[in-house]
């Protein structure tokens, strides 16, 4: 007898009662199971009693932020997917919770439909869209290794998130070639994200923060159209 699926677990961190009750019972309903936290030592418990598949992470919490969490958990080699709630005009808050290893986020007000989608989505690449293992690629002095997960720019070694690493396998596998966002957000993401593509903006611009720091770029912008990686001495 084949034993039946085991349901995705779910880690909901969120202080607001209502909030936390609203998702635990519509993530249930989609078939999830879902464990609950109001706070930072509660999330950690969680996570340590038992690793969830992937977390939902509000930005404000007492005592501390969700930033302070993915630290934690980034810190320890945990790379769970977590996905933020932020505040719907805290761009700040979007912009440090992908540089510091958030895989994605939702703002406030949301739609539970809408957090039970993207759910999936990074539950999906998560477990079935890894960068395949093979031979290191090179460009110009840019090399990237899929079987040890390492970057080195030069003689320089490049720390990548693994959403980091996958947009950068993307690049350096369509060399020259003009991917545009709705692609890139396909490929990298497997989500359509209903036009929001601020979140491949923000991951490019981690890339060449860390990629292209004083040296000559790589990673380009095709104003309009999209991205690429071109040496352009």
């Amino acid at each position: 007898m084949v034993a039946p699926e085991q349901p995705d677990r779910v880690l909901v961190v969120d202080d607001d009662p209502g909030i936390r009750g609203l998702l635990e019972s519509a993530l249930t309903f989609a078939g999830f199971e879902v464990e609950v936290a109001a706070d930072i030592p509660q999330a950690l418990e969680r996570v340590q009693a038992r690793l969830p598949d992937v977390i939902v992470l509000d930005v404000m919490l007492p005592g501390g932020t969700g930033f302070d969490v993915v630290s934690m958990l980034r810190s320890r080699s945990i790379g769970v997917p977590v996905l933020f709630l932020t505040a719907r005009d805290s761009v700040e808050d979007r912009v440090r919770g992908l540089q510091l290893g958030g895989d994605d986020y939702v703002v406030k007000p949301f739609s539970v439909v809408e957090i039970g989608a993207r759910l999936e989505a990074l539950l999906r690449r998560a477990r079935g869209t890894a960068v395949p293992a093979g031979s290191a690629l090179t460009f110009h002095d840019l090399s990237l290794d899929p079987k040890r997960h390492e970057v080195r720019r030069g003689e320089r070694p490049v720390r990548l998130s693994p959403t980091e690493f996958k947009l950068l396998h993307l690049l350096i596998t369509h060399p020259g070639q003009v991917l545009s966002k709705t692609q890139i957000l396909e490929a990298v993401w497997q989500y359509d994200f209903g036009g929001d593509s601020v979140v491949v903006e923000r991951f490019i611009s981690n890339l060449r923060r860390k990629v292209d720091d004083g040296e000559v770029p790589l990673i380009h912008t095709v104003r309009g159209v999209g991205y690429a990686l071109r040496h352009e001495p």
